[in-house]
């Protein structure tokens, strides 16, 4: 427990680096490091795996075995009356140190396994978190439009009363609030449902407000793109695993050769002699020091030891390639999802300022003239429409920026 809490202080001096304008993000992050059960479940399977190690890298269990003769065997000394004996057994020079070592290179797979598993929590949390933004900004910007409607709908029964416009026109806007008060209870149980997955991310059980910022941010990514491709390849956690795994199979193949080689034993034997009829208190005989050799006479079974590591590291490579490919694959698909998401933020700020210009222009044509009520209402349906993909597009490139560090293995 000790050591994941260390780990978590990592992560905040990490995080502590990061803008100020993600301050709301980031207190997420740090929740989610500490309470994730799933990333808590990655960091012990890691510290279970450090602890193979020590089992790997030392000697078998010392033997003990003990005789008690029923008859006596009689020597010229006295009887035998018991027989213990200790023998310990060697290895080939090296075995134990190459099982250590895969052990170790083991454990570095599973810590990169670790790893990616946060860096994937820490994106899903941005992501949900980018979600619950535009979804609150969408309920905001669709209470904005009622009240403009209702606005609307209060000059219209004034100019229906004064007989200048049609009823319709009054009925014509109340349609059109309706419409709005639907999304509107649409939208805020979806934001139930968002806050709940939020939550469980965080593993939070208090249902808390999530804060956001009046605006979302609109950083850009600062690498190129041959410079992502490379970053992806070589700091990918997938990948990093995926090498330590290859890693660790070369200390295994030395293994499987080393077990093919001769292993020793030494012990030492104590026998103890009791009173025999030519003596008077008999004499214990000790027998040192007793060698044994094992040879491994079935060749093929070690060949075939051998053969298995090699077919898996080649498996290794293979399965590298292919996550390298998928990889490319992820990454050219968010890069477009990111490169999209910049273009409608410069689309829809220009259509945005337009609209509202219009909609002025048209309010005031109404106004003092009239007319033009259908292209008021088709106005401020473009002024909605242009306000929440603005915000759509917002929350969309940070999200596509934030899974492109994910990639990378930030």
């Amino acid at each position: 427990m000790r050591s994941i809490k260390i780990y978590i202080l990592f992560v905040l001096l990490g995080l502590s680096g990061m803008t100020q304008a993600q301050d709301e993000l980031n207190h997420y992050l740090v929740e989610a490091a500490e309470n994730n059960p799933a990333l808590k479940a990655s960091f012990n399977k890691y510290l279970a795996a450090l602890e193979k190690g020590p089992q790997v890298g030392t000697l078998p269990d010392p033997q003990l075995a003990f005789a008690y003769f029923i008859q006596p065997v009689e020597t010229r000394n006295g009887p035998q009356e018991f027989k213990l004996s200790a023998t310990q057994m060697f290895p080939w020079f090296g075995t134990l140190k190459a099982k250590e070592s895969a052990a170790i290179e083991e454990a570095k797979a599973l810590y990169e396994v670790f790893e990616e598993t946060k860096s994937k929590l820490f994106n899903e949390v941005k992501a949900n978190w980018y979600n619950l933004y535009f979804n609150s900004k969408a309920t905001n910007i669709t209470l904005e439009n009622i009240d403009i409607l209702n606005t609307f709908k209060k000059l219209a029964i004034v100019k229906v009363e004064a007989g200048l416009v049609s009823a319709v026109d009054q009925y014509r806007i109340e349609m059109e609030i309706h419409d709005l008060e639907n999304q509107l209870a649409l939208l805020r149980d979806k934001q139930d449902v968002l806050e709940v997955t939020f939550n469980n991310l965080l593993n939070s059980k208090d249902k808390k407000t999530i804060t956001f910022p009046s605006e979302l941010w609109t950083t850009d990514i600062l690498y190129t793109k041959e410079a992502i491709l490379d970053s992806i390849q070589m700091k990918n956690h997938q990948l990093l695993s995926i090498d330590l795994q290859k890693s660790a199979l070369a200390f295994k193949k030395q293994v499987a050769r080393k077990q093919g080689a001769p292993s020793f034993s030494l012990g030492i034997d104590y026998v103890s002699i009791g009173k025999g009829e030519n003596n008077l208190s008999g004499k214990d005989a000790v027998a040192f020091p007793m060698v044994g050799l094992t040879i491994p006479l079935y060749r093929n079974k070690y060949k075939s030891m051998v053969q298995e590591v090699i077919y898996l590291e080649a498996a290794k490579d293979y399965e590298r390639v292919d996550k390298v490919n998928v990889l490319e694959t992820i990454f050219e698909n968010s890069w477009k999802d990111y490169r999209d998401a910049h273009r409608r933020i410069d689309l829809f700020e220009r259509q945005l300022r337009i609209a509202r210009i219009s909609l002025k222009l048209l309010e005031t044509e109404y106004a003092y003239a009239n007319k033009n009520f259908e292209e008021i209402l088709r106005m401020e349906r473009r002024l909605l429409k242009y306000n929440l993909e603005l915000e759509k597009a917002r929350a969309d490139k940070q999200a596509a920026i934030a899974f492109i560090h994910y990639l990378m293995g930030k």
